[in-house]
C-alpha cells in the first residue's frame, strides 16, 4: 500500500481509511455532518442496535462475523457501518457496488490476506449496495468469507432473500433496519439544532413545534431527508430583529416541496405495496385499497400492472359470487390501456372500489387447485373411450364413442349417471359453491 497515489477507481478508501473514520468538512451537508461517531448518538433501531442485542454485544466484544444491514434509505444503514469502523480492532475498506467490481474484490482480498499474515490485523470490507453486484461478484467474495480472510458487511436497500446469493447469505447475519419513527426523527432534529460544532446551533434557529412535526411526516422515516428539508428550511427562514432565524410550517413545506414517495418499481416496495393492496380489495376494505392505490399512481407504478392484478382479483378473490367483477375488471384493463394516465385513475379507482365491495368467493380457485392435485397424483390416465371421437371406422370399432349419452336428449339436459373423468378419481369432488351473492343464490340445496 506505500507509495500508492490516490485510490484505484471505483475504490473509496478514505472513507474508511485508517484507525477512525474522519469526520465531514464543515463545507458538507448537514445531514453527512451530523452523522453519528458512535452508538450513543445512533437513534432508533433499538431492536437491532439496543443495549444487549445480538449485534451490539457482536460489536462490543468484536466478535462480529459477515453481516448485511438491509433497509430503506436514510435509516442509518451506512452510519451503522462506520461506527463499526471506529469500535473494532479491525481494518476497514470500503467498496461500493456501483462502481467497483471483480479486480476491485482481488485486490481488497490480497491486502487482507498479507496483513492477516505480517501483523494478525483483520479486516472488514463494507459494501455499499451489495445487491448491485451481479451473482459472478458475489460467488467471488464466498471463499474468502468462509476462510475469514475478511469479514463482510453489506449494505442494501432490497431483500436480501432476492438480491443475494444463497451461499452468501448462508454465511451472514442479516439485520433488517426500519423507517424511523417521527419520534425519532424529531429527536435527531432537536439535537441537530443544538449542536453547535456540526449542527445548527451556531445558526441561532427557533424551529416551532409543528414545523418539526411536519419535517418528520415530510421525510417518510427517512434521517437523511429529514436533515436536508430543516437545512433547507433553515437557510430560507426569517431573520428576525434578534438574529434569530425563525422556522414556522410554512417555512417547512416551501423548502420541503413535493416530498418523494419511497417506492421502487423493481423493489420490496414494488411488491409490498401491491400486496397490501390486493390483501385490502380481499378484506373488503375500499378505504385502505384506494389509498395503496394512490400510493401506487402517484409514485409510478405501471398502471397496465395495476390493471393486470385487478383482473386476477375479480378471478381468484370475487370469482362466482359476482361473475360481473371479471368483466369490470377487463373493461378497466382496456380503459386503462386506451387513456393512459391521468384519466386511467378513474377506472382504477372504479374497479377497485367495486372489487373491495363485491362479495367474496375463491371457490373456483380452490376447485382449480384440488383438481390440479389430483392431475399431479395421478398417472397420466387415459380418457374413457365413450368420451372419446370417433371420426374414423378403426376408432369406431375399438370402442370410440360407444355409450355416449348425449346431455341435450335428456331431462334438464343432464345425462343420467355418465363417468367423465377416469375412473381413479371419479368422484372427487372439487368444486364447492360458496355462500355469498350470485353463487350463493345458485347453490344447489343439499
Amino acid at each position: 500500500m506505500a507509495g500508492r497515489e490516490g485510490p484505484p477507481p471505483g475504490v473509496q478508501r478514505d472513507f474508511f481509511d485508517g484507525d477512525r473514520v474522519p469526520d465531514a468538512p464543515v463545507t458538507a451537508p448537514l445531514a453527512a455532518r451530523m452523522r453519528p461517531r458512535d452508538l450513543d448518538e445512533y437513534l432508533g433501531q433499538e431492536h437491532i442496535i439496543g443495549p444487549g442485542s445480538a449485534l451490539r454485544r457482536m460489536i462490543d466484544d468484536d466478535t462480529l462475523p459477515s453481516i448485511i444491514l438491509w433497509g430503506p434509505p436514510g435509516a442509518g444503514k451506512t452510519t451503522l457501518a462506520s461506527i463499526i469502523a471506529r469500535r473494532t480492532s479491525r481494518h476497514f475498506e470500503v467498496l461500493s457496488a456501483v462502481t467497483s467490481g471483480v479486480a476491485d474484490l482481488r485486490r481488497v482480498v490480497a491486502e487482507a490476506a498479507a496483513r492477516l499474515k505480517v501483523s494478525g490485523l483483520r479486516t472488514v470490507l463494507f459494501i455499499d449496495e451489495l445487491h448491485r453486484f451481479n451473482r459472478a461478484q458475489q460467488d467471488a467474495l464466498l471463499p474468502h468469507v468462509e476462510a475469514g480472510t475478511i469479514t463482510l458487511i453489506g449494505a442494501t436497500t432490497e431483500n436480501p432473500s432476492f438480491y443475494v446469493v444463497a451461499p452468501l447469505l448462508s454465511r451472514s447475519r442479516v439485520f433488517k433496519l426500519e423507517l424511523l419513527d417521527p419520534p425519532v426523527l424529531i429527536a435527531i432534529l432537536r439535537h441537530t439544532l443544538a449542536d453547535e460544532e456540526r449542527g445548527l446551533g451556531r445558526e441561532h434557529a427557533q424551529v416551532d413545534e409543528d414545523a418539526l412535526e411536519t419535517i418528520a411526516q415530510a421525510a417518510g422515516g427517512d434521517a437523511r431527508s429529514a436533515l436536508n428539508i430543516l437545512e433547507a428550511a433553515v437557510s430560507v427562514a426569517t431573520i428576525e430583529a434578534d438574529g434569530t432565524r425563525h422556522v414556522t410550517r410554512e417555512t417547512v413545506e416551501q423548502a420541503a416541496q413535493h416530498r418523494t414517495l419511497l417506492y421502487d418499481r423493481e423493489g420490496d416496495a414494488h411488491y409490498d405495496v401491491i400486496s397490501a393492496f390486493i390483501k385490502s380489495v380481499r378484506g373488503s376494505d375500499p378505504d385502505a385499497a384506494l389509498y395503496w392505490l394512490a400510493r401506487m399512481v402517484e409514485a409510478g407504478e405501471d398502471p397496465m400492472f395495476i390493471a393486470r392484478r385487478i383482473v386476477i382479483l375479480a378471478s381468484e378473490d370475487i370469482g362466482l359470487a359476482d361473475p360481473f367483477a371479471l368483466t369490470l375488471a377487463v373493461a378497466c384493463q382496456q380503459a386503462v390501456h386506451f387513456l393512459g394516465l391521468p384519466e386511467g385513475r378513474l377506472p382504477l379507482a372504479e374497479a377497485t372500489v367495486y372489487l373491495a365491495r363485491a362479495p367474496k368467493s375463491n371457490s373456483a380457485y380452490a376447485a382449480y387447485n384440488r383438481a390440479l392435485a389430483d392431475v399431479e397424483a395421478t398417472r397420466n390416465e387415459p380418457v374413457p373411450l365413450h368420451l372419446r371421437n370417433a371420426p374414423t371406422g378403426l376408432m369406431r370399432a375399438l370402442g370410440y364413442g360407444q355409450g355416449y349419452q348425449y346431455a341435450h336428449d335428456y331431462d334438464g339436459h343432464v345425462p343420467p349417471n355418465e363417468a367423465h373423468r377416469p375412473e381413479s378419481i371419479e368422484g372427487h369432488v372439487y368444486y364447492v359453491p360458496g355462500t355469498l351473492g350470485h353463487e350463493g343464490r345458485r347453490r344447489p340445496e343439499a
